[in-house]
């Protein structure tokens, strides 16, 4: 019995040091050997399957025949077994002792790699006691200049209170404002994606307001209602004016072409403005709701209370224009394409806007030329082209002017909008325009233009003094 548990225990430290050794797999039958200390486990690791060039090389170097050794040069001891076949424990570690030092000795003729120290980092002073450090908070104290500098007076503005206002109920606005009450409602059609908007009636609206005392009814107002889906302010839709009310009914729907997703993103603003003829239009106040709080699929009627808005005046529309310059028949080509939200003249029809277009040569009228007039609309379309003779030499010199007027029979044309590109441009967006033209020879170049009044454009541009 003894002798079979002695082969069962000779068995398995055969197996156990054959998985777990490489190098004394053969005749090993003491599992002693696998239980190396740290440095021969690190030492005695699997090499790779070739052999490094370095190995060959020093092997080499040896064949050549040094007669020199160092201490670390002792060639290996040839492994000795006792009488019965086995190892003794000295002969085991001499030659392991042996074998570290010649892998010492090519360790050290290999190309040293760079070492790294990966000890952990300590930061502050080198002392018998270390005390953490915390970040200091750098406080600024700020002067009265540096404080008065940094306020903004619009965060202060009628817009800027917009959520103490979103806090309020109607009836609390109505007595703090009293502008007035608009009934709209709101309706998404699903099968052909467009977005329905109905205004329907106001009421309670405060009287007119005269900011220049040209208005001659003080007692009542021409209301109508300007409808767009911010942030697009662009593509909006308005309503006829209704004459001497303060609780006019308009019944009109509108439709905005717009995907459902993309309609819950946008916000309804209705602005209710005040239409005088012989005045600038005055808005009244205003009603936003962001889509994304109704259900515009079911839809619904609303009442709201009307808040004051910002924007004191109505713009005046835009233009879209297109300019060509021909260089070698010396011809500046003008292309009155179209005009869009222009601002309403007559009270029934609307507008009967036309384009006059007037080339200033430094301060002196040369060419006067305009448009047919298209009746009843705001958005009208031209697509008219007008060439005027300019030389190259005096291109630099020269001025257009673009002045959009409102058609009547009865009296003077009434005064919509202008622009000035060229020399005496009256704005950023008219440079921009006229510079590309003349970096693009040969080229039609089109732009959108929004309309300034005539006392900006005066203010501004001397080209503009010199016309009518």
């Amino acid at each position: 019995m003894a002798y079979i548990q002695g082969f069962l225990s000779r068995i398995s430290d055969l197996l156990l040091c054959r998985w777990t050794c490489r190098h004394c797999c053969q005749k090993c039958y003491e599992s002693s050997c696998c239980q190396s200390s740290e440095d021969e486990v690190e030492i005695l690791g699997p090499f790779p399957a070739q052999t490094p060039p370095w190995l060959i090389a020093s092997r080499s170097s040896d064949k050549d025949g040094d007669s020199v050794h160092t201490a670390s040069d002792v060639p290996l001891t040839p492994r000795t077994s006792s009488p019965d076949g086995r190892r003794s424990s000295s002969d085991t570690s001499k030659s392991t002792y042996s074998l570290t030092r010649r892998i010492s000795s090519l360790e050290s003729r290999r190309p040293s790699s760079p070492l790294i120290d990966i000890r952990p980092i300590e930061f502050g002073i080198l002392s018998a006691k270390k005390e953490p450090i915390q970040p200091s908070v750098l406080r600024r104290t700020y002067t009265p200049d540096d404080y008065f500098r940094k306020f903004e007076p619009r965060l202060y503005s009628l817009d800027s209170g917009s959520d103490d206002v979103d806090a309020l109920t109607d009836e609390e606005i109505l007595s703090k404002y009293q502008l007035g009450m608009l009934h709209f409602s709101t309706q998404y059609d699903l099968l052909h994606n467009h977005l329905t908007v109905r205004v329907i009636e106001a009421r309670d609206l405060p009287p007119p307001i005269a900011h220049d005392g040209s208005r001659q009814d003080m007692a009542h107002s021409n209301p109508y209602v300007k409808i767009c889906l911010l942030p697009d302010q662009k593509n909006s839709k308005q309503t006829g004016v209704k004459r001497k009310t303060q609780k006019p009914v308009f019944e009109e729907r509108y439709t905005f072409e717009i995907p459902f997703l993309e309609a819950q993103r946008r916000t309804l603003l209705l602005t209710v403005v005040d239409f005088d003829k012989f005045s600038r239009h005055c808005v009244i106040g205003k009603v936003s709701v962001p889509l994304c709080e109704v259900d515009l699929v079911k839809g619904g009627h609303w009442w709201k209370a009307l808040i004051p808005s910002s924007q004191n005046e109505v713009e005046l529309g835009e233009l879209l224009l297109s300019l060509n310059y021909l260089p070698s028949a010396g011809r500046l080509n003008v292309d009155i394409i179209r005009a869009k939200q222009l601002l309403q003249t007559d009270v029934s029809q609307g507008s009967d806007p036309f384009v006059k277009i007037q080339l200033v040569h430094g301060l002196k009228l040369v060419k006067t030329k305009k448009t047919s007039f298209l009746r009843g609309t705001i958005d009208p379309f031209y697509n008219e082209s007008f060439s005027f003779k300019v030389p190259q030499e005096e291109l630099e010199n020269a001025s257009l002017v673009f002045t959009v007027f409102g058609h009547n029979m009865k009296s003077s044309n009434d005064f919509i909008g202008r622009i000035v590109i060229g020399q005496y441009s009256s704005g950023p967006s008219e440079s921009n325009h006229w510079r590309r033209m003349l970096n693009t020879h040969r080229t039609a170049v089109e732009q959108w233009h929004s309309l300034r009044s005539r006392a900006e454009c005066d203010r501004v541009s001397p080209a503009s003094l010199e016309v009518t």
